[in-house]
């Protein structure tokens, strides 16, 4: 996992993205934050668009994620 840049970790707008393709829904996600990942068809899917007290979460998801198919989709 590449670290965030300093201005994506302290202002920039994070929206998260799950890659379809990627997922094999081992829910690991779900297990660490449910209020924003779920389970749809065979694949995890999210709320995109996630309060900043939720990032620490997401971070760690994306961590846990085995086939990396979380990631943050940042803009400013």
């Amino acid at each position: 996992m590449q670290p965030l840049s300093t201005e994506a970790s302290t202002g920039a707008h994070r929206r998260l993205r799950i890659d379809p393709k990627l997922c094999e829904a081992h829910a690991l996600c779900i297990d660490l934050d449910p209020e924003i990942f779920d389970l749809g068809d065979d694949v995890a899917t999210c709320t995109p668009e996630i309060g900043q007290s939720h990032w620490d979460s997401a971070e760690a998801a994306i961590a846990a994620c085995p086939r990396q198919a979380i990631s943050w989709i940042v803009s400013s």
